[in-house]
């Protein structure tokens, strides 16, 4: 297959098959970019809404609002910024902590019990590219 053309393929399979798995859901239900915030102060620590702005790519007003609707939900807390009066701090509560690990754990039942369903050389192919598109990705 010429390689404008796999690129195509690949695309639409890695965002359809991304999509799926992502619509599996903790108890929360959060949209995809609530748990996104929650995913940065899991790997960063406590943040600052400034910060997770800029991860995520909004501008500051979005991530205020999506930090407040995290914060009362009992995701996440705010709290004064160590240097900076005028500055919060955002970390993650328990029920966050609970949050991610739930929604991981869907996620990975669900695409296991589909991965159970394909042949073991299936699953080799898979494995493959998973290490392929991990290398894709991180360039």
């Amino acid at each position: 297959m010429p390689t404008p053309a796999l690129a195509s393929e690949l695309r639409v399979a890695v965002g359809r098959a991304s999509r799926r798995i992502r619509a599996e859901r903790g108890d929360a239900g959060l949209p995809d970019n609530q748990f996104s915030v929650l995913l940065w102060i899991e790997k960063r620590g406590p943040l600052t809404p400034g910060q997770l702005a800029e991860l995520e790519r909004i501008q500051p007003p979005s991530m205020t609002r999506t930090v407040n609707c995290l914060a009362e939900d009992g995701l996440v807390s705010k709290g004064a910024h160590p240097t900076d009066g005028r500055a919060v701090v955002v970390s993650l509560t328990e029920a966050g902590r609970a949050e991610i690990a739930e929604t991981r754990r869907r996620r990975d039942t669900w695409l296991a019990a589909h991965l159970a369903t394909l042949t073991p050389d299936e699953r080799a192919h898979l494995a493959a590219a998973a290490d392929i598109l991990r290398r894709l990705a991180d360039s």
